[in-house]
């Protein structure tokens, strides 16, 4: 499957800001380093949005239909 630019350029994007997110969270959670609390909080919900973000165009990328975790396009339950 080969990308357009256009496609590539922003899933490229987001991919990598998720990771420079997900990889601040992990020093925190993982390695120790500190933060006060409302850092803390800051980080989390800047990682929490760089990843909805690469989910979304992920999924635009892919072709999958828009879905919310309660409407699994692949109907599969996390039970």
């Amino acid at each position: 499957m080969q990308l357009d630019q256009d496609k590539r350029a922003a899933y490229t994007a987001a991919y990598e800001r998720w990771q420079r997110d997900l990889g601040a969270l992990h020093r925190v959670l993982l390695d120790g380093d500190q933060l006060d609390p409302p850092h803390f909080v800051a980080l989390l919900r800047r990682e929490s949005k760089s990843k909805a973000k690469y989910d979304e165009v992920r999924q635009h990328v892919l072709g999958l239909p828009d879905a919310s975790p309660d409407d699994d396009p692949f109907g599969e339950s996390e039970e």
